[in-house]
This record gives structure tokens, C-alpha cells and sequence, in this order.
């Protein structure tokens, strides 16, 4: 069976994009770091049922319930971004129409993960 890589690519175990390993492991990396952080945030969801702005403020502001929310959001749309990115190029046809669909999702989610970094901050610090 002829090999459909060069020598010098399966040296470097690299595929025809040059980043498919190390795509696919920061994609298995975020899966199983969203495990804990998402058993942590149902826990804290369901413990804060019934609770008023203030109890909730007053639990953000905890540094550690901070950083644990600040993280599970940045992994969150981390790896959302890394799934999204596969799939658009996998199923979205014509070079530019790739380019600028993978750069407006870039866009959206680094702006939805900013927001989200920005508003578990200032909730934190106004208790």
C-alpha cells in the first residue's frame, strides 16, 4: 500500500494541515477539563436554587468559587472554539467563505468568553 505522506511528514507526525495532533489533543485536553469544572458548577447551580442576588454575590466573591467560574468559562469557550473549527472545516466549502466563517466565530466566541470573564469579575468585586 503507497504511503500518502511525505518521509519528512511522518517523521514529524505531522498531517497535511500541520496541526492536526495537537489540535486533537487540546480538544481531548478541554473534554476532560470541562468534567470536574462542570460537576463543580451544577453542584454550586443547584446549592444556590432559591437564593437571592445578594447570597449569590456574596458566593462569587469567594475567590475560589471566582476562579473556578473565570476557568470554566475559558475552557468552556476554548473548546467550543476547537469543535467549531472542525467542523467548519470539515463541511463549509470555498477558501474564503472557510477563512471568514472561522474568523467571525473566532470573533464571537473570544468576545462571549471576554463578556462572560468580565461580568463574573465585576459581580465579584461589587459584594
Amino acid at each position: 500500500m503507497a504511503q500518502l505522506r511525505s518521509s519528512l511528514g511522518r517523521v514529524r507526525g505531522l498531517g497535511s494541515a500541520k496541526e492536526g495532533v495537537g489540535h486533537w489533543w487540546a480538544q481531548r485536553v478541554t473534554a476532560i477539563a470541562l468534567v470536574p469544572l462542570a460537576i463543580w458548577f451544577v453542584i454550586a447551580i443547584v446549592s444556590l436554587i432559591g437564593a437571592d442576588y445578594a447570597t449569590f454575590q456574596l458566593w462569587l466573591a469567594q475567590f475560589g468559587n471566582a476562579l473556578l467560574m473565570i476557568l470554566t468559562v475559558i475552557v468552556l469557550f476554548y473548546h467550543a472554539h476547537l469543535g467549531m473549527q472542525v467542523v467548519i472545516e470539515d463541511y463549509v466549502h470555498g477558501e474564503g467563505t472557510r477563512v471568514a466563517t472561522l474568523l467571525a466565530v473566532k470573533f464571537v466566541l473570544a468576545s462571549l468568553a471576554a463578556s462572560c470573564v468580565l461580568a463574573v469579575v465585576l459581580v465579584a468585586l461589587r459584594s
